[in-house]
């Protein structure tokens, strides 16, 4: 069951019969179906955003450009926000993403690059 999402076959027959309903009744009924699959939608995208941590370095491929590498820096309600290696912005959503499982070198590479700023006077 990937995803929370049940194969229609497991699903419980439901007899309603719409021809029944007046307009206000289908407005109704369709608002509610309406918000229950968008709650539906952002459960998933939240289980999946739990997989990362801000930090956390990945790869995804947009559409129409080379695969792109980055940390993440913020969570979003939809999305993650990934400032990639050419230190470009993308809201990627999480579904997309690939965690970068670099290889062991002599020296540990840092997810973000640290500047001292000089103090006051």
């Amino acid at each position: 069951m990937e995803g929370g999402v049940r194969p229609l076959t497991y699903c419980a027959v439901m007899n309603i019969d719409i021809s029944l309903l007046d307009e206000a009744q289908l407005v109704e009924l369709n608002r509610r179906i309406v918000a229950r699959l968008k709650y539906l939608q952002e459960a998933r995208t939240h289980h999946q955003m739990l997989r990362f941590n801000v930090g956390d370095r990945v790869s995804f491929h947009p559409p129409g450009h080379d695969p792109k590498t980055g940390v993440i820096v913020k969570y979003n309600r939809k999305t993650v926000t990934v400032v990639t290696d050419d230190q470009h912005q993308w809201n990627v959503a999480p579904v997309f993403l690939s965690r970068v499982i670099e290889a062991s070198s002599g020296e540990a590479r840092s997810p973000a690059q640290v500047i001292q700023l000089p103090s006051k006077p």
